[in-house]
């Protein structure tokens, strides 16, 4: 028996060979296919190689009687986290050697087998939780099933970040040693750049230092964006390129998503493909085995262009990658008193729930007048719809004469908005920010309300540090940049502080320039946390809660899960008059005030049920600051 990578070592050859002399068709969609049939979208479309092998097997073999020189295994999705979704991981082996064997089985020796392999569902750093290492091992597993399987190459499709991708074509050359063929898909706008805003020429310059053997586009918005696309890239690329777009943009017809390109038309397209220079053309969603059938015949017709052609790119002027960041004491009032070591005492204002903001503004001016520092705002505390935290703060500080802290949750907006609104931030003259990943809708009184969390705090926190620096979410220049103050959160008394402490650090990382803690009664909580994060070197301002009743110490322990010592829940309950209970707990509050004063360099005393006053008495402990 030969062995398999002996295998794998003379088709990688062949394949490399063939790809010299000619053009080479890959398949169609296979998602669509499987949809044709009936196949819900909710379903795990990679794990019907092991429950319908006759389906995808037929789908397979349709492809190879039209002509496709390269099929792809239905395997797209069939990594670690995103066969984690489906409660499937555990199958991951036997899910991508049923890929390969049932596209081999349909190839019979004739078309080559790649193993289809696509991003991994969750967003990597710095936007997401998923470190590089903890992305570049699931790849390598799933590399390493394909090729143990025996497929002949490995095509990545319809990666829109360039970092993951990268990981992914590193990950498969370390599982493949340098033998298989890999080739790597990027999908694009309407503008031919990826989500984040890079261009052709910039992707392209990118992965030419990766060792792919081929580098394209596939999937995007349809055969005109594609070769636009491959018509830039073509100028700057220093391998083969591919390209399999989709069969145009999907319409909604009578409750299903149909692709309206013909077969005609694509493969119209597929000759300018070639014109323009690529040697591997193929189809992505929507396309079907009767697009390849009339896309092949073109291969057959056209030879390939061995010359590129004159295509005037206007790139933009070079210019340095990133500006200097304003200054952290340049940024704001607040700012310039952490960055001096001073003191800083903030007050919590919730949002109105309606219209009227004259409510707050007057407890925004009653702190302003007991000289108080900022107004820290929420935004939408425990999921509730309220006004805007950025409008309150403007409000705030248009008539109220104080900064205000405008909290920023990650919740509500995807990325595009979140720079939009960061942008709008700024240029509305707020300079202070709390960034939070925000509570879950299901905490709320709207539980049905969708969450986006495209990012969470830390990848949020990187965002607005590219802003700071000129840079979009891409990476790209702005041509001009913000000038925000990069405030994060902290829980000293967390269930799981070496968690807590390790998002913490990365934060910092990321780019956080202060920090706000959750309410904190027990001192030997905060003082273990301080002692944790002293290698950080940023402000740490203590949460202070002036309790109002017995009651209220309760939820703050049973449901918020703040830690409350029993001594205060002692004082709370004996307090016999809500009047007293209050004073009770300002009292609390102003020995947990003179307690942290040589600890943190500042406060932020909560307002509870919108008594301001309780906060401006406890401010009054901290004296000349």
């Amino acid at each position: 028996m030969v062995p398999m990578t002996t295998v794998t070592s003379t088709r990688a050859l062949e394949f490399r060979e063939q790809l010299l002399r000619r053009v080479l068709v890959a398949d169609g969609a296979m998602g669509t296919m499987l949809y044709s049939h009936g196949i819900f979208i909710n379903r795990c479309f990679d794990e019907l190689s092991l429950s319908a092998p006759d389906l995808v097997s037929r789908i397979h073999r349709s492809y190879v009687d039209s002509g496709a020189e390269i099929l792809e295994t239905n395997t797209f999705g069939a990594n670690r986290a995103r066969l984690s979704a489906f409660g499937m991981a555990d199958k991951l082996q036997a899910i991508n050697e049923a890929g390969v064997r049932l596209a081999r089985e349909a190839a019979q020796g004739g078309a080559f087998v790649a193993g289809a392999m696509g991003p991994l569902g969750v967003r990597i750093e710095p936007l997401g939780p998923t470190s590089f290492a903890e992305a570049r091992e699931i790849f390598r597993e799933q590399a390493r099933a394909l090729l143990a399987a025996g497929a002949d190459l490995l095509i990545f499709e319809t990666f829109s970040d360039l970092n993951e991708l990268r990981e992914a074509v590193l990950a498969a050359r370390e599982a493949a040693g340098h033998d298989p063929v890999i080739v790597a898909h990027v999908t694009i706008d309407d503008f031919c750049n990826l989500p984040g805003g890079a261009s052709p020429e910039t992707f392209t310059r990118e992965m030419n230092s990766w060792p792919a053997d081929v580098i394209g586009v596939n999937c995007s918005v349809g055969p005109k964006t594609t070769l636009e696309a491959i018509e830039r890239m073509v100028q700057v690329s220093e391998k083969p390129l591919s390209a399999m777009p989709n069969a145009g943009l999907p319409a909604r017809v009578e409750g299903r998503n149909i692709y309206l390109c013909s077969p005609e038309y694509m493969a119209q397209y597929a000759r300018r493909l070639l014109m323009a220079g690529v040697k591997i053309v193929g189809g992505c969603c929507g396309t079907t085995p009767d697009h390849i059938k009339l896309i092949r015949s073109e291969t057959r017709s056209v030879q390939p262009q061995t010359r590129r052609h004159s295509v005037t790119v206007e790139e933009p002027e070079v210019r340095a990658q990133a500006m200097t960041p304003v200054p952290m004491a340049e940024k704001s009032k607040l700012g310039a008193k952490l960055a001096q070591g001073r003191f800083a005492a903030l007050v919590e204002i919730l949002p109105p729930r309606g219209v009227d903001a004259s409510r707050e503004i007057a407890g925004a001016r009653l702190c302003a007048l007991a000289g108080i520092d900022c107004i820290n705002v929420p935004d939408g505390p425990r999921a509730s719809a309220r006004m805007s935290a950025q409008v309150t703060c403007q409000l705030i500080q248009q008539h109220a004469g104080i900064e205000a802290v405008d909290h920023f949750c990650c919740r509500d907006r995807n990325l595009l908005g979140i720079q939009s609104e960061l942008l709008g931030a700024h240029a509305a003259g707020i300079r202070n920010l709390i960034c939070i990943t925000g509570d879950p809708p299901r905490m709320g009184i709207y539980p049905e309300a969708t969450a986006v969390f495209d990012v969470d705090s830390i990848g949020l926190v990187h965002i607005i540090h590219n802003l700071n620096r000129g840079l979009d979410i891409g990476g790209n220049p702005m041509g001009s940049q913000t000038a925000l103050l990069i405030g994060v959160g902290a829980n000293p008394g967390a269930l799981n502080l070496e968690e807590e402490i390790r998002r913490f650090e990365y934060k910092v990382e990321a780019g956080a320039e202060y920090v706000v803690t959750q309410p904190v009664f027990d001192l030997k909580l905060l003082e273990n946390f301080m002692r944790r994060i002293e290698h950080v070197k940023i402000p740490v301002v203590c949460g202070i809660w002036p309790l109002t009743s017995f009651r209220n110490a309760e939820f703050m322990v049973n449901e918020l899960r703040v830690p409350v010592p029993e001594q205060f829940m002692d004082r709370m309950r004996r307090a016999d008059s809500g009047e007293k209970a209050r004073q009770e707990g300002v009292a609390i509050a102003r020995e947990m005030v003179e307690h942290v004063r040589h600890m943190a360099q500042g406060v932020q005393l909560s307002a509870p049920f919108g008594r301001y006053q309780l906060a401006v008495e406890v401010a009054e402990a901290i004296g000349p600051r």
